[in-house]
């Protein structure tokens, strides 16, 4: 029998030194169901374009799932790539869902139609998030393509249209677009949905345009001062807590990299790693196939080390230290800075003085790369390497 504490001889401690430990299942569990998409974003974290062949089977889904369900995992976070082009989506959607795991997805709009729309409003288990990094269609396309922006616009049409309240548009900052903040929350107001911004990370394909794309010094306070003025009912997922370091009002959130503590992600082909935005073999590990999630969350090396004390490094020194707790972990690998550095975007410009010593040359590269290739190309056969499959092949 599990004693009790008396509160008055041992105070609980506070919720975020409480999830520094780790937890028995993950507050937030990313899956991604496909690298196959329709599209070809410049920032993709996960580099998606094509279909793995050894992407988990319909039967291996429902397994995870059943395992997620008798972990007690609340939800999912499912993504892709499109998570919408596998053509058992709204099989396992279902199946999610039957077995109390709920399901918040992540989709371009392509397959949103009038009477998905109307489907997914009846059901009390899913949320759905538009992906849209332009409040204008001339910024939006420039990253995510041609007709991106007309696509989103029109999936939301159809949500608002089935009554679907609350859907979440979910925007991605850069240099270009962080002067639409209010243009973005009045998107979302006129869809009755809820505004969510998170931070680009030079991870996947974002690597490649992160020197042009991320928020200048000057636009991280901007944005800061924005959020702090009027973004009680704008999510952020926790990727701001960097920018506490520069006022006395913290930014609402965990304030902690919850990599392997609280959060991983489960990609297409069953490898688990501690963070999504860091898909590279540093960060793996585990496979599903192997014994399961659960044997993977409770027994990885990886995850161990991650739940046990860490170093501030140089930051420690730092007065900010314990309101931005170092930064991204993510962000600092993919731009060659050491994980108990000061994170690249840093607020008191120490990210900018490290970066200067850093040789571009040399920096970790993802481990996959899913590159789109045509829409017309033909499924092969048997494909002969990773992702050489059309992404939409037999979808449309």
């Amino acid at each position: 029998m599990t004693a009790l504490l008396d509160p008055r001889s041992a105070p609980v401690p506070p919720l975020v030194e409480q999830f520094k430990g780790g937890l028995t299942a993950p507050i937030c569990l990313t899956w991604e169901w496909t690298y196959a998409c329709n599209l070809a974003c410049t920032h993709c974290l996960s580099s998606s374009g094509r279909r793995d062949p050894r992407e988990l089977s319909t039967a291996r889904m429902r397994e995870l799932i059943d395992e997620l369900q008798r972990m007690q995992v609340f939800y999912v976070n499912v993504g892709g790539g499109e998570p919408t082009v596998r053509p058992d989506f709204w099989e396992l959607l279902d199946y999610a869902v039957d077995h109390q795991v709920g399901v918040k997805f992540s989709t371009n709009g392509v397959r949103l139609t009038r009477a998905r729309a109307e489907q997914l409003a009846g059901s009390d288990y899913v949320d759905v998030q538009i992906s849209l990094d332009g409040a204008t269609r001339e910024v939006n396309d420039a990253v995510r393509g041609a007709g991106s922006y007309d696509l989103a616009l029109l999936a939301m049409e159809n949500l608002a249209a089935a009554g679907l309240h609350g859907f979440k548009i979910s925007v991605v900052m850069t240099r270009h677009n962080v002067p639409q903040l209010d243009a973005f929350k009045a998107i979302a107001d006129r869809y009755d949905a809820q505004l969510r911004i998170t931070r680009l990370r030079p991870s996947g394909r974002g690597a490649d345009v992160w020197d042009d794309l991320h928020p200048t010094q000057d636009q991280q306070r901007e944005l800061y001062r924005w959020l702090v003025a009027g973004g009680e009912n704008v999510l952020t997922g926790d990727s701001f807590f960097h920018l506490n370091a520069l006022g006395s009002d913290p930014l609402p959130g965990l304030n902690l990299c919850g990599a392997g503590r609280v959060v991983c992600l489960i990609d297409p082909v069953g490898d688990v790693y501690a963070c999504p935005f860091a898909i590279h073999d540093a960060f793996l590990a585990g496979n599903v196939l192997d014994a399961g999630f659960g044997a993977v969350w409770r027994d990885s090396p990886l995850f161990a080390t991650l739940r046990g004390p860490q170093s501030g490094g140089t930051c420690a020194k730092c007065p900010a230290y314990d309101t931005c707790q170092g930064g991204c972990m993510a962000a600092k690998f993919f731009t060659g800075l050491p994980l108990d550095g000061p994170d690249p975007e840093c607020v008191k410009g120490y990210g900018t003085t490290a970066l200067s010593t850093i040789d571009s040359s040399v920096l970790p590269k993802p481990t996959r790369d899913h590159s789109r290739v045509s829409l017309g190309m033909p499924l092969p056969r048997r494909p002969d390497r990773a992702c050489d499959a059309s992404p939409l092949a037999g979808q449309i």
